[in-house]
């Protein structure tokens, strides 16, 4: 399979994304980054044509991606990294503000996906890169709809490698599990409201709080990223971070009682 020339990068302006950004573009890979408002490339960025996107509407996406097909004429790949989190139980958060969360992680994803793939399928080759989180598989107490999300993504991009494998199409999923970057302070924490469970959402913020400042930084994401690109038999899943190992290995050897016990021990829930 041959390794990616260009690739479409979205949520490319912070966090994983701007790491990646950096990275790919460093070694000779043109990243077309995408973010919701106009924007252009600081001193590090040099490498990165910016392209006005947001994922939760359609026009923005169809408009992006032709423009990058009018300037590259074929998108080797795809990396759909946008996202955003909520915090708070899922009793007391709005329906709202559990479709928002949704609309950016799930429906953004599938809104690019179904813009890029009619010409990769033409074209008959392709990487499809899927950044999920290990939150998928050791859903995040007073996080549901954000591990919702990415238990989602998971599915989907199992079932998108069935479907496009005989195209030549790679499709691969990137699980993070905690990284340093500044997700935690562009979450909607929910905050404001009395709560029935007041005690132990503070004590789960407050770990959280304390533990990703501990975490490894996006470049580790952003060098996997790299990898799922270039391999020439790129594989399913990339799990990367500190729990990289331990999440899919409690997963598939503790029943769901003691793994679930764990998970709440982790969050001092």
């Amino acid at each position: 399979m041959k390794p990616a020339r260009n690739v479409l990068l979205t949520g490319a302006s912070s966090g994983i994304g701007a790491a990646t950004a950096q990275h790919l573009s460093a070694r000779g890979i043109a990243v077309y980054g995408t973010s919701r408002q106009p924007r252009a490339a600081s001193p590090d960025e040099q490498g990165v044509r910016w392209l006005t996107l947001d994922v939760r509407e359609d026009a923005s996406v169809e408009q992006a991606v032709a423009t990058m097909q009018r300037d590259a004429e074929v998108i080797d790949a795809v990396v759909c990294n946008a996202g955003m989190g909520i915090f708070g139980s899922v009793e007391e958060t709005s329906i709202e503000a559990a479709r928002e969360q949704f609309e950016t992680n799930y429906f953004g994803v599938l809104r690019v996906l179904r813009a890029v793939l009619p010409a990769m399928r033409r074209q008959a080759y392709g990487r499809v890169i899927l950044v999920g989180s290990l939150a998928g598989r050791a859903p995040i107490p007073f996080q549901s709809h954000y591990s919702s999300t990415k238990a989602a993504i998971d599915a989907l991009a199992l079932s998108l490698r069935n479907e496009v494998a005989p195209l030549g199409i790679a499709v691969s999923l990137v699980e993070p599990g905690n990284i340093d970057t500044p997700f935690n302070e562009a979450m909607n924490w929910l905050e404001g409201a009395e709560s029935a469970y007041t005690d132990r959402i503070a004590r789960c913020e407050a770990e959280i709080r304390e533990q990703l400042p501990h975490a490894p930084g996006p470049a580790v994401v952003a060098q996997v990223i790299e990898r799922a690109l270039t391999q020439r038999r790129p594989r399913v899943r990339y799990a990367v971070g500190e729990s990289s190992w331990l999440v899919p290995l409690g997963r598939r050897l503790l029943p769901d009682r003691v793994a679930l016990e764990l998970i709440r021990r982790t969050f001092g829930v």
